[in-house]
């Protein structure tokens, strides 16, 4: 290794170190691309009746900013009257399962418990794991102040991105060399075109769950539907760990009820997702990335895992962009013009444009 690959292997080295130190910033700058690149397409329809930039970006975050006070002046009052009920309905909820659990004990042979083991600490466990979730809520609060600049920084970016998009993308594309800059701006096209069709889609599918949620538990007479279905709607951003996760609350609150009703509760949950894949997403599946259900679990986990809560929330469009720019460069690229050039005894390059036309890009 020559002293140029050294001093470029120690400079990855050190790059790849800081961005993990600062990993979180990261995810906060990526968040803002992301609703940046999804505003400026609203703000690109507009321009499409000949309305001035400045006015259509205007328009497109007032129009967001009247769609989010008209969700808290509408749900929120609600949301937090019947949250102020979940506490007192929480307690009764666990205490009928702690007593559903004696009884399952008293009827269920002690051979059969010996085979079931951690039977005996069901309710234990509900109750060591809402404790957590009380103490992690107040951990939770005690960090608003490193919240709030967060959410600060978010807002500032994704305006600044927002208002004049053409230099941060220009000077990206810079990064490149000059026979490629013209691909380069075709593939952060599709990166946005698949990012807007991920959010219309995912928009679409809460606002069903959320909807169908509200009717069936409603109709099963369960206490706070509307949380719940809130909650379900929301936890539908989150793929395959979110709709699974959403069934606990209205679960656990149904025993406060009758005991049958959970049963019904779990029935209606599962129907509803067998309609949203079977019904739902092969309906608007044609605006969405097409991203395998097991690659956005594993990226959920994985992101989860190293980023926290926002690495959850975020994975999803993460693994969208991650899979464009593979599918487009090393797939499309390198991987299909392979063969043509391992008959002609070359190393395979990239598609390459004209560099009158690449470097008219960047000016």
């Amino acid at each position: 290794m020559g002293l140029g690959q050294l001093i470029g292997f120690l400079a990855l080295v050190i790059c790849l170190y800081i961005s993990w130190q600062i990993r979180q910033i990261l995810l906060v700058i990526f968040a803002a691309i992301v609703l940046a690149t999804i505003l400026n397409q609203i703000a690109i329809f507009f321009q499409r009746f000949r309305i001035k930039r400045g006015i259509a970006v205007t328009i497109s975050v007032v129009l967001v900013l009247l769609v989010l006070v008209g969700f808290f002046a509408l749900i929120v009052p609600r949301l937090v009257e019947q949250l102020q009920q979940f506490s007192d309905i929480m307690p009764m909820a666990l205490e009928r399962l702690r007593s559903w659990n004696n009884w399952l004990l008293n009827v269920i042979p002690d051979q059969m418990l010996e085979n079931i083991r951690g039977l005996r600490y069901i309710t234990q466990g509900l109750q060591s794991w809402l404790d957590q979730l009380i103490n992690n809520f107040f951990s939770l609060l005690s960090r608003s102040l490193s919240i709030a600049l967060g959410l600060l920084l978010f807002v500032a970016l994704t305006i600044m991105l927002l208002v004049n998009p053409a230099p941060y993308r220009q000077g990206f594309i810079l990064l490149f060399p000059a026979f490629y800059r013209r691909r380069i701006d075709q593939i952060l096209d599709k990166c946005a075109a698949s990012l807007t069709g991920w959010i219309k889609g995912t928009l679409l599918t809460m606002l069903l769950i959320a909807t169908l949620s509200y009717i069936g538990l409603l109709i099963l007479g369960i206490p706070l539907p509307l949380v719940n279905a809130a909650l379900a709607g929301l936890l539908e951003f989150i793929p395959n760990l979110g709709p699974t996760l959403s069934v606990i609350p209205p679960a656990l609150l149904a025993l406060s009820v009758a005991p049958w009703k959970t049963a019904a509760v779990v029935a209606l949950y599962f129907g509803i997702q067998q309609f949203e894949s079977l019904v739902i997403l092969p309906f608007i599946m044609k605006s969405q990335a097409d991203v395998l259900p097991a690659v956005t679990l594993v990226a959920v986990v994985i992101c989860g895992n190293f980023f926290g809560f926002l690495g959850v929330f975020l994975a999803v469009p993460l693994v969208i962009v991650l899979q464009t720019w593979i599918k487009e460069v090393l797939v499309k690229d390198i991987l299909n013009n392979w063969q043509e050039h391992k008959k002609d005894n070359q190393a395979p390059q990239p598609v390459i444009t004209d560099n009158k036309q690449a470097n008219s890009l960047v000016k």
